[in-house]
């Protein structure tokens, strides 16, 4: 299909082809009907495979976000106090000649005073040009801070890396053909809508269908049975499938030798773990995971392909990084990787061949060493002063792609450091979020119907092309003209900021990717092998799957898998008793679409799911409103006694935007700023609470 199609009779009709930009493994490819420069619906594209046709029910809406009444058209000045959301009309030329005067002033005190500059984005898009390409170079030409982007996968991604070598596994297609899928820490009907499609075809074909999570969800009530472990005991629970594995020798003793590394020393920690052990720090029945262990063992014997598809909810705990590097082992202990059908999938991102210098130009620091800050500790590190250890204060933060007020962890220091009168901060913006209310400019940001874009997917391995549909609406420019246009106005002169969003998007691959295919048909499939570690050759240092991690013992870490206990271990606090997760509310994505308003009606109000056991024991009944309460801060919304939630956790559904909470909070009142082991990642589900009726 090319660009567009118009039906002969009607040529003021066309089709554009796009792609969703959200943060979500599927990657959709989509149609665009446009009639007279406005775009009518948003719809699946048929003839790209993973999406066939279909939509999520959040992005088959997509108009409506785009023609929403309260989209920013517009460059806004705060003229009130910081969070009251009150701004004035300017143009661009005063709100660009405005912000680059206070960076340069800032950036004039020394060699090192831009690093009190802070760029904070992450996944409001995944484009790779809108994402971070003319945005990265104007801050590393600046000498800002660099952000190191961990609020979603880091700790999973780093588990993937020191055991397959990359964020690579099994394609999302050949879920079809398998004979046993474990969906582990994934509500895939709700976040991963087309490998549940994938699922369906290998259920239809007799396979047996394994959820492993927390929370009875809607993908658990569609397989055939379903583990509520404790969250943060994934690891547990792997170690255990490997100690049954082993001692009942459903193993494939020709792979292990062949093309794995630290066999010897992962088998004597597995057989530390019994499922007796197991099952009590999981939450579970030790027949269940010996159950689990004969089904999973028996693809060794028959070589029927055994696939697992994990998704990133399952390392945001404590020890995620050490869970996803146990969980990713077990493909190769019997032998999985053989068949294209079997082996391991959390993200295929790292199969895509981006050309992420040519985008960023990293080369623009010029030998400038800048500090890293973590965004999943922005609460902290706003509020740090000065230091030689830390460096300078942050003075300026310019925000993209992103709601840290919102989604950010231990939401009331997050929410003090942006309430500080003294640093200056820019955001742009689809909506005035609640991190918009603290601006001091709100500049109008283009949304994905009105620019060019590419996309990799860390869902399966097709890159996308973005056209745009329509024109921008208002003064909405993209983030790559406005970076282009903030760093004419800081006078930088090289000649890369030249480079207009077309030649952004033939950068991001280069010759990797035929640009043509993309521009006719919206897509194109990347060449890799069907079963790519059939025979070993994983991208690691050893090329082998590395059970034990050299790169991991240097750091002096340790090199071989375990179960690291939750930061907030279940049953360790008598003040906090009940564990609470905050998986994604259907009808939102983060904190993306909660203000269009047919979703949030779907969603109706702030919810926190408990099991009726630890609601009858607080007097609770549904639909009350509650307070649940921790050492860092109180969160209000109602309770659903639910058969979603185990004894002992409760889910608090998110992310909701503050001020659309019941109070001006939302669950991450509660969740905290300490990290994984691995990666450096935030642990939104390693959190003790409290829950009590609420009395105002």
């Amino acid at each position: 299909m090319n660009k567009t199609s118009a039906p002969p009779s009607d040529p003021t009709i066309t089709q554009v082809l796009g792609a969703c930009p959200h943060d979500c493994p599927d990657t959709c490819s989509m149609l665009t009907t446009v009639v007279g420069g406005i775009a009518i619906k948003v719809q699946g594209n048929p003839a790209h495979p993973h999406t066939d046709g279909a939509l999520c029910t959040k992005v088959s809406r997509y108009t409506e976000r785009s023609y929403h009444p309260e989209r920013l058209l517009h460059p806004l000045k705060r003229v009130g106090p910081k969070g009251a959301g009150q701004f004035e009309r300017v143009s661009w030329e005063v709100a660009l000649h405005d912000i680059a005067t206070r960076l340069k002033t800032i950036a004039s005190r020394g060699p090192d005073a831009a690093q009190a500059i802070l760029p904070y984005s992450y996944a409001g898009t995944m484009g790779l040009v809108q994402g971070d390409s003319m945005s990265a170079r104007f801050f590393h030409w600046l000498g800002a801070s660099l952000l190191d982007r961990t609020i979603c996968s880091t700790a999973g991604g780093e588990g993937l890396t020191q055991t397959l070598g990359g964020k690579v596994g099994m394609r999302v297609e050949f879920f079809a053909e398998a004979k046993l899928i474990l969906i582990w820490g994934s509500n895939s009907i709700t976040s991963n809508l087309h490998f549940w499609r994938y699922a369906q075809v290998a259920k239809r074909n007799g396979a047996k269908l394994v959820c492993i999570d927390p929370r009875l969800s809607e993908t658990a009530d569609k397989c055939h049975e379903h583990l509520a472990l404790l969250p943060g005991t994934d690891g547990a629970l792997a170690l255990a499938l490997m100690h049954e594995l082993i001692t009942h020798d459903w193993l494939d003793h020709d792979y292990l030798a062949q093309y794995t590394l630290g066999w010897e020393g992962l088998r004597s920690r597995a057989l530390q773990w019994s499922p007796e052990r197991a099952a009590l720090v999981c939450g579970l029945l030790p027949q269940q995971i010996r159950a689990l262990a004969q089904d999973y063992g028996a693809c060794a014997a028959s070589r029927a392909p055994a696939a697992i598809r994990m998704n990133y909810g399952l390392q945001r705990v404590h020890g995620g990084g050490n869970a996803v590097r146990l969980i990713a082992s077990l493909p190769a202990l019997i032998g999985a990787w053989r068949q294209r059908a079997g082996g391991v999938l959390l993200s295929s991102s790292g199969q895509f061949p981006v050309n992420k210098a040519a985008l960023q130009r990293p080369d623009l620091l010029a030998g400038q060493t800048p500090r890293t800050i973590n965004m999943s500790t922005i609460g902290d590190d706003l509020l740090r002063p000065a230091s030689a250890e830390f460096g300078p204060a942050i003075e300026a933060l310019i925000v993209y792609n992103s709601n840290p007020v919102a989604i950010a962890p231990d939401s009331a220091k997050v929410v003090q450091g942006f309430a500080r009168e003294d640093l200056f901060t820019v955001v742009l913006e689809h909506f005035q979020t609640d991190t918009a209310d603290y601006a001091d400019y709100l500049l109008p940001a283009t949304t994905q119907l009105e620019h060019w874009d590419v996309h990799s997917s860390y869902g399966h391995t097709d890159a996308l092309l973005n056209r745009p549909a329509i024109t921008p609406l208002g003064e909405a420019k993209p983030n790559t003209q406005i970076f282009r246009e903030l760093a004419a106005h800081m006078g930088f002169t090289d000649h890369c900021f030249a480079d207009d969003d077309q030649a952004l998007c033939r950068l991001a691959y280069g010759e990797a990717v035929d640009f043509d295919v993309l521009l006719d048909k919206g897509f194109a499939t990347l060449d890799l092998a069907p079963a790519p570690f059939a025979h070993g050759n994983f991208p690691t240092p050893s090329g082998k799957c590395e059970f034990f991690s050299a790169r991991l013992a240097a750091q002096g870490l340790d090199g071989l898998p375990d179960h690291v206990p939750n930061h907030e271990a279940f049953n360790s606090s008598p003040l906090y008793p009940l564990a609470m997760i905050s998986p994604p509310a259907r009808n939102f994505l983060n904190s993306s679409f909660v203000n269009v308003k047919s979703l949030r009606e779907l969603e109706g109000e702030p919810l926190l799911e408990m099991h009726a056991t630890d609601a009858a024991a607080r007097g609770l009944q549904s639909g009350d409103g509650v307070r649940v309460f921790n050492q860092r801060g109180v969160y209000r919304c109602k309770v659903a006694i639910s058969k979603r939630a185990r004894p002992g956790v409760v889910n608090g559904l998110g992310v909701w935007w503050r001020k659309l909470g019941l109070d001006g909070t939302n669950v991450n009142q509660v969740t905290s700023q300490k990290l994984t082991d691995l990666g450096r990642g935030p642990t939104f589900y390693d959190c003790l609470v409290q829950v009590e009726q609420d009395t105002l």
